[in-house]
């Protein structure tokens, strides 16, 4: 079968219309403008209570800390895959944004285990090859994954019953995962929401367990194999020894590990975190022109987009529809005739209230963290952005060449219309906190994202910042089956 790819109408040239508005800026004096765009911008975010610093009275591990060098250890170890041929960092790593550059991941059965991003393609002996992507949905960053409060995955699966601000999901109200009714506390969750989310890859078929592993087992079993395993190898138990005290190899602990390195990822040191602690030269005209249409509303000439990505963290951490490109194997969800779609949010409250919403992501170091959309379908920042000012003509401009070609993307017009049709009716419905379309020109577009560039820590695109969170040749390989990292090149990432 044979699908028409419409093509995207961009229409101008990114780095002419750049040109463009720097001379204009030039012509009109924009030395006295820069210094009133500051002053409003300023007094319009602080009035806001943004600070720039969203650790604040937050308590971070240090990747020097004994706990998160063993979870860094466990991070880029196969061993924890069922078969040996995945690791947590196979979608998560840290030169790769925190993900894994790809719209969609291969976790297991992947050509070449240790080739991560572009260029990682489904092997065609592997269990359930169609050529195309197993993970039905984008891997999200690891980066900052210490300053979620409330829930972790793009639906929530991963959920703090008491949403008590600061404490990554730390309180007395417990953790729902998976492994519990909707509502109910995981007694097994552990400490913050980043143990409990780090119990849920190696259950999965696609990203880690693979489809022989304890292959019909609960997730309880299939950790106590887990543990089995690596205690089996030998060589870590003095690994253990040295963050616990003692040799024992449990899940909790591989969980609460990997946890603590996950946490130690703390990335915010932005230019726009200089601009508010008083340097307005921080940032550029561009990005203060964009960033004052990111923050006011749409009645007041803005595109209102800090009613979602709220706070120094950007994002509510709540769910919202908003019909990016359903791409990919989805969810198995049916929504009509195809099976290929995925309900988000509604998958964990059961409530159709909830159909096509997900998270809304942080868009703390939003440059590097793509492809963009609940299912990776934006591969461009510039295209995300165009996406959330309209998203009904987003997605009719849609480009699908932008797509690897072995993604399965003939369902994406009818799933995601669907997507589009609840927005609607949400809109029209008058739904609380629903997406609006804002009216834009090519120059907004251009301003917010030289604005979302300001929310990037530049330790995210140097690999030597970044490298006290990728293990060397001087860290012990407990099992020797480390990820050695590469690219498409042959270059070590």
């Amino acid at each position: 079968m044979s699908y028409k790819h419409k093509k995207a109408k961009d229409g101008f040239n990114s780095q002419s219309m750049l040109s463009t508005i720097s001379l204009c800026l030039l012509m009109s004096a924009c030395s006295n403008d820069d210094m009133s765009t500051a002053d409003k911008l300023l007094s319009e975010v602080k009035a806001a209570g943004l600070t720039g610093d969203p650790t604040a009275g937050r308590t971070l591990p240090s990747i020097n800390d004994p706990k998160a060098q063993l979870g860094k250890k466990l991070f880029f170890t196969k061993g924890l895959g069922g078969d040996s041929d995945s690791a947590c960092v196979s979608c998560h790593h840290p030169s790769l944004g925190g993900g894994d550059n790809l719209s969609l991941s291969i976790g297991v059965g992947a050509e070449t285990p240790d080739l991560l991003g572009p260029g990682r393609f489904h092997d065609s002996t592997a269990t359930n090859y169609d050529g195309g992507p197993t993970v039905p949905r984008n891997a999200p960053t690891t980066f900052n994954i210490a300053l979620w409060d409330q829930v972790l995955f793009l639906d929530g699966r991963v959920e703090s019953l008491g949403k008590t601000e600061g404490v990554n999901g730390d309180d007395d109200l417990g953790i729902r995962t998976p492994d519990s009714a909707f509502g109910v506390a995981d007694p097994d969750a552990g400490a913050n929401l980043s143990a409990a989310q780090s119990r849920f890859p190696v259950t999965s078929p696609e990203e880690m367990r693979g489809f022989t592993f304890e292959a019909g087992n609960p997730n309880d079993l299939l950790r106590i194999a887990l543990e089995e395993k690596l205690t089996a190898f030998g060589g870590w138990d003095a690994e253990f020894t040295k963050a616990y005290g003692d040799a024992t190899i449990t899940y909790e602990r591989i969980a609460d590990a990997i946890g603590e390195y996950e946490r130690s990822q703390v990335f915010i040191n932005s230019p726009w975190k200089a601009f508010l602690e008083g340097n307005e030269n921080a940032i550029s005209e561009l990005a203060k022109r964009g960033a004052m249409k990111f923050f006011r509303r749409i009645e007041d000439g803005g595109a209102n987009c800090v009613s979602c990505h709220s706070g120094d963290f950007f994002t509510d951490e709540q769910f919202h529809v908003l019909a990016t490109p359903q791409i990919g194997r989805g969810k198995g969800d049916n929504n009509g005739t195809l099976a290929s779609d995925d309900f988000g949010r509604e998958r964990e409250t059961k409530d159709a209230a909830d159909r096509y919403k997900f998270r809304t992501p942080t868009l703390l170091n939003v440059e590097v963290t793509g492809p963009w959309g609940h299912a990776g379908g934006y591969t461009t920042l510039t295209g995300m952005v165009r996406h959330m000012l309209n998203p009904e003509q987003a997605i009719a401009n849609y480009d699908f060449g932008q797509l690897d070609p072995t993604i399965q993307a003939y369902d994406m017009l009818t799933n995601t219309q669907f997507a589009l049709d609840q927005l609607a009716l949400n809109r029209t419905s008058n739904v609380d906190g629903v997406h609006r379309n804002v009216v834009f020109t090519e120059f907004d577009v251009i301003n917010l994202v030289e604005f979302l560039k300001t929310l990037t820590d530049p330790c995210v695109k140097d690999r030597a910042c970044l490298a006290p969170w990728i293990p060397d040749a001087g860290d012990t390989n407990p099992d020797t089956l480390r990820v050695n990292a590469i690219d498409n090149t042959g270059s070590f990432l």
